[in-house]
Parts: structure tokens; C-alpha cells; sequence
């Protein structure tokens, strides 16, 4: 039988991409993650990550997991927060795009927390179509990323999209074909970045696929390849790759909220759609997001 800790780690491990992260995150040791994520995959029969060194990945088997136990987990909270608290607290849906949620919200999210400790906020990940489509649904709030000027939702910031390297000695920028970690088809990034490679000439070859900000950043940091970030999403073992070393100037992308028609109304979301709004703008933004990854 599965049980709820074991999905927790498992998520954990997902999100982060790492072991390590995810026992920092959850205040456990690396070998008791490990130990953990083996029993999990004893119960379901099938490998649900696959270890390259220090990046982890979701196998196709962890994949199809990795949503339901999001579910399940969605549904034990809910359970808990109707029956357990009789309505004293109510829980926030908020739907991210992952780097964001990875690299932007933790801070901002803690910040309204210690303000509004009666505030439960529930944070799910995924791509902007993905999220909006269940916008009223399964969140109360979507933080999506547009294409530069499009208008959709609140903006709460634009920025550009940057070429990224490692900071270390390693020049993967200066290798023909040039290693490029991607998102899965489809995703703005992805296009744009490839199309611009394309018109300027520049052969490339993808080296890494993944959903995950983690694993790139974790692949650029390596050495592995270069990738395509949002600015703020950009460590500290990363630095910028400029037009004058080869690569084609990206556009920008609106950050926008989007809030459920039937929510808001609500105190509690009207209170976090206001504290977002409030962080997120490019002079607060700074002062959140951390320099650099340990």
C-alpha cells in the first residue's frame, strides 16, 4: 500500500530534481530519501526516477505517478481542512509555472505566511495552457507566462528571456553543434529559442528535455549545455551568454495572474492575489529571489 509520506518524498524529490534538495527541503537525510524513493518503487513495480549523477528525472512510470500522487494528496488536505477544521481556515489553489515556483515563490509565499498563518496556500505546477484550463476548477489562481504584450490576466512583471551558461571554466557555448538543455515541444521557450538559433545560422542539438527548471539549471551549471531562463530564474553558477559570443537576442515574457471568476471575492485570495502583485514587481523581485544555490 502506498502511503502519503512515501508520496510526499516522491513529490519532493520530482520538484526538486535532486535528492539532496529534497532532503534539505524536508529536514531528512540523503540516505533516508533514497531508502524512501526505493520502497516506492518496490509498491509500484516500476523505476519512477532515473539518476544521471546528481539530476534526477521523472521515468515515464514517475511521470503518470507524480500527477496522481498530487491528487491524492489534494484530496487528503481537503478532507482534512472540510471535516478537521469545520471551515476556521480556508486553503488557497495556487498553479505555477514551475521555475517560478521553484526559483521566485517560496520566499513570497513564506513572507505571506508568517503575515496570514490562517491562510493554508496549496502550490501546483505546470504549463500555462495546462494551468489555465483548470483555472476555477483545481486553483483559485494562476501565475502563467504570456508571450510580451499580450494582455492576458494582471501583469504582475515582464522580463527577458536570457542564453545561459555555466559560470565554470567549461565552454559548451563554444561548441558546433551547441548543447542546448530544452523544454518538451511546444513550449514558447523551446520554439523561440531554436527559431532563433536557426535564423542566425547557429547549428544546435538538444541535449536535455525536461519540464523540470532543476534539471536545466542543473545541466547549464554542469557544464552539460546552455539553456534559455527567465532572468530571474538565473543562479548563481549560471552567467549570461551575450549577441557578441553568438546568440541571437530572445523576446520577453509577461508574467500575469489570472483569478477564477467564483474566488474573487474571497478575503484569503484576495489578500495573496494583492501580496503577489506587491512582490513580484521588478523592484521587490530582486530583493526576493536568491543570488545563488548552495
Amino acid at each position: 500500500m502506498l502511503n502519503l509520506d512515501l508520496l510526499r518524498v516522491f513529490i519532493s524529490v520530482a520538484e526538486n530534481s535532486s535528492f539532496t534538495r529534497a532532503a534539505s527541503e524536508l529536514s531528512r537525510s540523503q540516505s533516508a530519501i533514497s531508502m524512501q524513493i526505493k520502497r516506492l518503487e518496490e509498491i509500484v513495480g516500476a523505476p519512477v526516477l532515473l539518476r544521471d549523477g546528481k539530476t534526477v528525472i521523472l521515468s515515464r512510470e514517475g511521470t503518470i505517478l507524480l500527477d496522481y500522487a498530487r491528487r491524492i494528496l489534494r484530496l487528503v488536505d481537503e478532507a482534512l481542512s472540510t471535516v478537521g477544521k469545520k471551515g476556521t481556515s480556508r486553503t488557497v489553489r495556487l498553479g505555477s509555472i514551475e521555475d517560478y515556483a521553484a526559483r521566485v515563490l517560496p520566499q513570497v509565499l513564506f513572507k505571506f505566511w508568517t503575515e496570514h498563518p490562517g491562510v493554508h496556500i496549496e502550490v501546483d505546477t505546470g504549463e500555462s495552457a495546462q494551468l489555465l484550463k483548470r483555472l476555477g476548477d483545481d486553483y483559485e489562481l494562476v501565475i502563467a507566462m504570456h508571450p510580451g504584450g499580450s494582455h492576458e490576466g494582471i501583469l504582475l512583471r515582464s522580463e527577458p528571456l536570457i542564453w545561459a551558461t555555466t559560470s565554470t571554466a567549461s565552454s559548451p557555448h563554444n561548441l558546433a553543434p551547441v548543447p542546448v538543455a530544452l523544454r518538451p515541444e511546444g513550449s514558447h521557450e523551446r520554439e523561440w529559442g531554436t527559431a532563433a538559433l536557426d535564423a542566425v545560422g547557429r547549428p544546435w542539438r538538444c541535449a536535455y528535455v525536461s519540464s523540470a527548471i532543476g534539471t536545466l539549471q542543473r545541466a547549464v551549471e554542469q557544464g552539460l549545455a546552455i539553456g534559455i531562463f527567465k532572468e530571474s530564474t538565473l543562479t548563481g553558477h549560471m552567467r549570461p551568454l551575450t549577441a557578441a559570443e553568438g546568440f541571437p537576442e530572445l523576446p520577453s515574457v509577461d508574467i500575469c495572474l489570472h483569478v477564477a471568476h467564483t474566488s474573487a471575492a474571497h478575503p484569503e485570495i484576495e489578500l495573496l492575489s494583492e501580496a503577489l502583485l506587491t512582490s513580484l514587481q521588478p523592484a521587490n523581485l530582486a530583493a526576493t529571489v536568491p543570488a545563488a544555490d548552495s
